[in-house]
């Protein structure tokens, strides 16, 4: 620690970053993260410890408050990373378990599935278990051209990811199709994700059951009452008291 303590003060940023990602490597050694784990966490530390160790001492003073609590502005950069690399990515990149959209087979991770996989993992961490059109025909034997002709009718929810493509809601689908009810939540909601939402929101009229549970259990028309009461609600406009 004591090179790294000696080198802030006239080491150029990159090698004060390479000091602090190393340090931080050796630190996490011992942790049950894993190597690849390991050494993305001192990338990303040793980079940030540098940016903030460069900042022009009033931009460290708007900072010091959310360093408060560094828990939450980890979760926040960690975020923004995501998003950044979905949005951006234009070459194949290998990120072991998080691209949803492929097939399981090894021969199907190809280069379009991968530059959405960060973008399906964003998806996942409210939208639940989702997966492409590969994936939907080889595992549940749904023709591409079935289910884009659902998803034109209205009858199925696709979600769009980081690039032009679309993923799709596992728990949607029993036996190979749809649940009965999307269709008429779908319409009633107007906003694929929106809809998506509110159908794996535990909801109390439901005695904290997700509406999409009960349309699994075939009560379309319990979910389809809740939908309007709901739709009603949003759009009812508010009068000045």
């Amino acid at each position: 620690m004591n090179e790294l303590t000696g080198a802030t003060s006239g080491a150029a940023r990159s090698e004060l970053e390479r000091l602090a990602a190393a340090e931080l490597e050796r630190v996490l050694r011992n942790s049950a993260g894993g190597e690849e784990a390991v050494r993305l966490a001192a990338a990303v530390g040793g980079s940030i410890a540098a940016a903030i160790v460069n900042l022009a001492p009033r931009q460290r003073r708007v900072l010091g408050p959310a360093l408060k609590d560094p828990s939450k502005l980890a979760a926040k950069i960690l975020k923004l990373l995501l998003v950044d690399a979905a949005q951006t990515l234009e070459t194949a990149v290998s990120v072991p378990g998080f691209d949803s959209t492929a097939s399981p087979t090894e021969s199907d991770f190809g280069l379009s599935a991968q530059r959405n996989g960060l973008a399906s993992v964003l998806i996942e961490e409210w939208a639940g278990q989702v997966a492409g059109s590969t994936h939907l025909e080889e595992a549940l034997r749904i023709p591409r051209s079935t289910l884009h002709r659902w998803q034109r009718r209205g009858e199925v929810i696709a979600l769009r990811t980081g690039g032009r493509k679309h993923v799709f809601p596992l728990a949607q689908f029993v036996d190979g199709r749809p649940v009965s009810g999307i269709r008429e939540v779908l319409a009633l909601i107007g906003h694929p994700r929106a809809t998506w939402s509110w159908l794996v929101q535990a909801r109390s009229e439901f005695d904290g059951e997700a509406p999409i549970a009960l349309l699994i259990k075939d009560r379309a028309q319990d979910v389809i009452r809740a939908a309007e009461a709901f739709s009603a609600r949003v759009d009812k406009p508010v009068h000045a008291g």
